[in-house]
């Protein structure tokens, strides 16, 4: 029954079969011609008679060059029927992208070949890096802190008591591979109206989906497929939980929006409930990822909450992929004032212990002076790269230009990509695994950890 719905009027089938099924007639009838097979007897006999009339006389390769004709031609119907079902099939499966069909096979089949790479944050440097990342492989997962409280996300989570939504909305955008439009959907926060004022259209969206599906896993699952996410979005735990933070004054703050408090130097952050459970796919992403980064983004309130959930960073520090930290390029008000490369390594190190990364990537170059002048208005510097500092802590600095200036300063997501990238040829290298030597070549340094 299920094939006789292909014939069904407007199915836009029916004509490329015909199409198709007069080019196999074609071809067919241009073998027995070629070959000199007599299948269609008196038909046959009857248009080599018709030719032999025509022209007077009959070569002895009329019959192949006839033959040879209608093959062709019946190949070329058959390729263009077999052209026009695949297009209207594809524009009822995946409409608007037929166009790009070339993209989409290779985005399949050909990302989906690369490396497993593992990202550890939230924020929106975590979101800038994923945009370039997704351009080297399809096999992403990201792990996202659950610990946000402040704006549309920390309304959600008092009033309807769903996890946070905020970075996960984030995640979801960055890995998307569907229209501009449908990525300014999910983005838009409503401007006015009672209630919805301040709220992100993609936060009610994961929460309705919360609502619908009775959890917040699968509804995140689901807007995944939404927005055709490049990936995987995975929080690090489906407890709520609360992100509080002790000052070296000896004060403390509980809610990640009140921890970040200009003049008061963070001594260390800490969750309640003390032991949330972790995501069972989310250390299983751990354990067979050939990359794992941690960061960019807050230091304090976005990287380190997600090494707090118990399993985490034991998992990473067992891994045998290549694990890098990526500091940020800039300091943080009321997180990071003051703070060097080895600063920040140094707060990994105290709440998760040694032996947690291999490298960290930090950029090196100046920023432009308009714009440090105008990071320096609002209390931010750059972040400087003491390399040697870091190198005493056991980790192996890694120093290349990946910062890209407009009014903001940011990573730049391709330059990104490829120092990780890098970094993980290095590495392969370095244990001997296939497809790395090459890089031990151009870059004997790296193979002895670091130098790229």
């Amino acid at each position: 029954m299920r094939f006789w719905k292909w014939l069904y009027p407007g199915m836009g089938v029916k004509r490329w079969l015909l199409v198709i099924g007069a080019g196999v007639v074609l071809t067919s009838v241009g073998l027995t011609w070629i070959i000199d097979i007599e299948v269609l007897g008196a038909l046959e006999r009857s248009a080599l008679g018709w030719l032999g009339r025509l022209l007077g006389w009959l070569p002895l390769w009329i019959a192949p060059a006839v033959g040879l004709t209608l093959g062709v031609s019946g190949l070329t119907l058959i390729g263009f029927g077999l052209r026009g079902m695949i297009r209207s099939l594809l524009e009822a499966a995946v409409p608007g992208r037929v166009e790009n069909l070339a993209d989409v096979v290779y985005n399949s089949q050909h990302l989906r070949k690369g490396p497993k790479v593992v990202v550890v944050g939230g924020g929106t440097g975590l979101s800038t890096m994923l945009r370039g990342l997704k351009e080297w492989t399809s096999n992403i997962t990201a792990i996202v802190t659950m610990a946000d409280d402040g704006g549309s996300s920390g309304r959600l989570r008092e009033e309807m008591g769903v996890l946070p939504p905020g970075d996960i909305r984030n995640t979801l955008v960055a890995l998307a591979d569907t229209e501009t439009l449908m990525e300014k959907l999910f983005q838009y926060r409503f401007e006015t109206g009672d209630g919805l004022k301040g709220h992100s259209f993609g936060n009610l969206f994961i929460a309705a989906m919360t609502e619908i599906t009775g959890d917040f896993e699968q509804a995140v699952r689901e807007s995944s497929k939404v927005l055709a996410v490049r990936g995987r979005v995975l929080p690090s735990t489906l407890d709520s939980v609360t992100l509080n933070a002790e000052y070296e004054d000896g004060g403390t703050a509980s809610g990640e929006s009140r921890i970040p408090q200009p003049g008061r130097r963070i001594r260390r952050v800490f969750l309640t409930p003390t032991d949330p459970k972790p995501l069972d796919d989310a250390l299983r992403a751990l354990r067979e990822a050939d990359v794992i980064v941690l960061g960019p983004g807050s230091l304090y309130t976005s990287v380190l909450p997600n090494l707090l959930v118990p399993g985490i960073s034991e998992t990473i520090r067992r891994s045998r992929a290549v694990r890098i930290y990526v500091c940020n390029v800039m300091t943080q008000p009321g997180e990071t004032d003051g703070y060097k490369a080895s600063d920040h390594v140094r707060a990994l190190i105290e709440h998760a212990g040694e032996g947690l990364v291999d490298y960290a990537l930090i950029h090196r170059g100046r920023v432009s002076p308009a714009l440090e002048e105008k990071y320096r208005r609002i209390g931010q510097r750059p972040v400087p790269a003491d390399v040697r500092a870091v190198r005493s802590l056991g980790v192996e600095p890694v120093t290349r230009s990946m910062v890209s200036e407009s009014d903001l300063v940011r990573h730049d997501a391709a330059l990104l990509t490829v120092a990780i990238e890098d970094l993980w040829q290095a590495h392969r290298a370095r244990d001997g695994r296939p497809g790395g030597l090459w890089l031990a070549r151009l870059f004997p340094a790296a193979t002895r950890r670091g130098g790229l």
